[in-house]
């Protein structure tokens, strides 16, 4: 039986099609994009974000509040933002991707970490299991998850608002909700980024990993994906609550932050008042 993913990136039409499929295909196509790139996900990643991903993964694990904390960090990929988890002291972590091969590779990086399946990470007495999950269709209970971060998941989602339902269905009421993803920046910065985005970055992308259009995708996928405005709506409408974003990367980059409504002991204390969204900047200097 041949498992391996079809060969669906060598069509120059690829991408376009991805964008205009319906839901059911254009999660294959991203599943399958995903499925390629794998070996040479991380390394592109530093290259094309010259490293500040990283330090942006930590700033959205942060926002989560995941010490102590049963954490689910969905659309894990390689599981960097899962293991963050761990180390800012999240009690359990939860890895969900809905990409087979993506999901061996953050088990292979969690093992190299001092983890593997539930095993402890490190002295930090955190544990991380990774397991398959679509964020439309989660296999979890309502109600299960003290905090839930995702790292450049949004602008793959064919339907936000069900994602932002379903994630909001299993966290915890006063349980934080963080998502970390590119966002068109504003003012004369967007058509450097469009250019950035559209011409550079698949050109760095398919050096190093061999695949141009799967990162042409990349900034294919952001042409229909809301600015920071929006988004914040979206949560709102899906009734998360305490509703805010960080922008940083230039701009280029929003953390949007929710609580999901009701109060619990961990969650409660030193909750700002959301009725107002709260937008915050590092600054049109800082990346």
């Amino acid at each position: 039986m041949n498992n391996s993913p079809a060969p669906i990136l060598n069509d120059r039409s690829a991408a376009q099609r991805g964008l205009t499929a319906g839901a059911d295909g254009k999660a294959a196509f991203v599943r399958a994009m995903f499925a390629r790139i794998v070996p040479r996900y991380d390394l592109v990643n530093r290259l094309m974000t010259m490293g500040l991903d990283r330090r942006w993964r930590r700033e959205t694990a942060a926002i989560a509040r995941p010490s102590g904390a049963l954490a689910l960090d969905i659309a894990t990929g390689t599981g960097d933002l899962a293991l963050e988890l761990a180390r800012q002291g999240a009690r359990r972590v939860v890895g969900a991707d809905f990409c087979a091969d993506m999901l061996t590779a953050a088990v292979a990086k969690a093992a190299r970490a001092g983890s593997a399946g539930s095993r402890s990470l490190g002295h930090r007495g955190s544990s991380i299991d990774f397991v398959a999950g679509d964020t439309t269709r989660l296999p979890f209970g309502d109600n299960t998850f003290d905090c839930i971060v995702n790292g450049f998941m949004l602008r793959n989602v064919t339907d936000l608002s069900a994602a932002f339902g379903e994630l909001g269905r299993v966290l915890k009421p006063g349980g934080r909700l963080a998502c970390l993803d590119l966002t068109p920046p504003r003012g004369p910065l967007h058509g450097l980024f469009g250019f950035y985005i559209g011409r550079i970055v698949p050109l760095l992308g398919g050096v190093v990993s061999g695949h141009y259009f799967a990162y042409r995708w990349l900034g294919q996928s952001l042409r229909p994906h809301p600015d920071a405005d929006t988004m914040a709506g979206i949560m709102r409408a899906a009734g998360l609550g305490e509703v805010g974003y960080r922008l940083t990367g230039f701009g280029t980059v929003a953390i949007h932050y929710a609580v999901k409504p009701g109060t619990s002991e961990r969650a409660g204390r030193g909750m700002h008042d959301g009725r107002d969204m709260r937008v915050e900047s590092d600054g049109p200097g800082t990346a």
